[in-house]
C-alpha cells in the first residue's frame, strides 16, 4: 500500500476486467475510494472483493456509460456513498466488429461510437461537473489506443472512436485547465486482455501481433495500471490534454 492518492476517491468505467480492474485495484493499493462501474456485476463485485482484499474500500455500480441517465447516477451515487469525486478513468470500450468500411453495419458503427466515444463524452460531462461543484481540481484519464493515432485495416469503427477520444481529451483539457482538473489520454498497443484475446488469440495472428511490437511482446494490464495511476496523482501536475502511448515501439517506425 502507499498513500500517493491517500483520501481520494477514484472512479473507473470498465472496471469488470483488464486494465480497469488493474487500475481500480492499483488505485485502491494508492489510498483512494474506489468507484468500479460496468455492465458485468459479477465480475464488477469480483473486483471489489479483491479492492477490499488489499485493504480498501470499493462499491461496484452497474453502469451502461452509453446512456446518460446511467452516468449522471454513477456519478451521483459515488458521491452519496463517499461525498466527493477526485479522479476518473474512463476506461470502458468494446473492440466492435472488425470487417472492412465496405462490410460494416451500421449498427455495430452505432454501438462502438456510443460506448467508446459518447460513452466517454458523457463520463467527462457528468465527472467535470461534479468536480467543479466541489470548488474544481481533478484529474481524469480517458482510455484511446494506438489506434486513436494510425489506422487500422478492419477497425473502422474501433479507430474512428479511439481518434475521438483524443480530441475530446484535447478539448475537455482546455476547457478546465483554470479550475485544476487535468484530462489526459492514454493510448496503449495491444495488451494481454480478454479483448486482445478476442482480436488476436489464434496463434498465428498472434505471432504476427507480437511482431508489430518492437519490444518482442504485448502488454500486460499493470503496466497501463501504473500510467494512469501516474497520470493522476500529483507527480503528473503539469501534464493535462497529452496522450501518453504506451506501445512497446509500435508506432516508433515502419512494420
Amino acid at each position: 500500500m502507499t498513500t500517493k492518492l491517500q483520501g481520494k476517491v477514484a472512479l473507473v468505467t470498465g472496471g469488470t476486467s483488464g486494465i480497469g480492474r488493474e487500475t481500480a485495484l492499483l488505485f485502491a493499493k494508492a489510498g483512494a475510494k474506489v468507484v468500479v462501474a460496468g455492465r458485468r456485476e459479477l465480475e464488477g463485485n469480483e473486483t471489489i472483493d479483491l479492492i477490499r482484499a488489499a485493504g480498501g474500500d470499493g462499491l461496484f455500480v452497474k453502469t451502461d456509460v452509453s446512456k446518460a441517465s446511467e452516468v449522471d447516477a454513477l456519478v451521483q451515487r459515488a458521491v452519496e456513498k463517499f461525498s466527493r469525486l477526485d479522479i476518473a478513468f474512463n476506461n470502458a470500450g468494446i473492440e466492435g466488429v472488425w470487417k472492412p468500411i465496405v462490410r460494416q453495419s451500421e449498427e455495430d458503427w452505432d454501438r462502438t461510437i456510443n460506448i467508446n466515444l459518447k460513452g466517454v463524452w458523457l463520463c467527462l460531462k457528468y465527472e467535470i461537473r461534479q468536480m467543479l461543484k466541489q470548488g474544481g481540481g481533478g484529474a481524469i484519464v480517458n482510455m484511446s489506443s494506438v489506434t486513436g493515432l494510425t489506422g487500422s485495416v478492419g477497425a473502422a469503427a474501433y479507430s474512428a472512436s479511439k481518434h475521438g477520444v483524443i480530441g475530446l481529451t484535447k478539448t475537455a483539457a482546455l476547457e478546465n485547465a483554470k479550475s485544476g482538473i487535468r484530462i489526459n489520454a492514454v493510448c496503449p498497443g495491444v495488451i494481454e486482455t480478454a479483448m486482445g484475446q478476442r482480436l488476436f488469440g489464434s496463434p498465428a495472428v498472434h505471432q504476427a501481433v507480437v511482431g508489430l511490437h518492437p519490444i518482442g511482446r504485448l502488454g500486460k494490464p499493470t503496466e497501463i495500471a501504473e500510467a494512469v495511476l501516474w497520470m493522476c496523482s500529483e507527480q503528473a501536475s503539469f501534464m493535462t490534454g497529452q496522450s501518453l502511448v504506451l506501445d512497446g515501439g509500435f508506432l516508433a517506425g515502419p512494420h
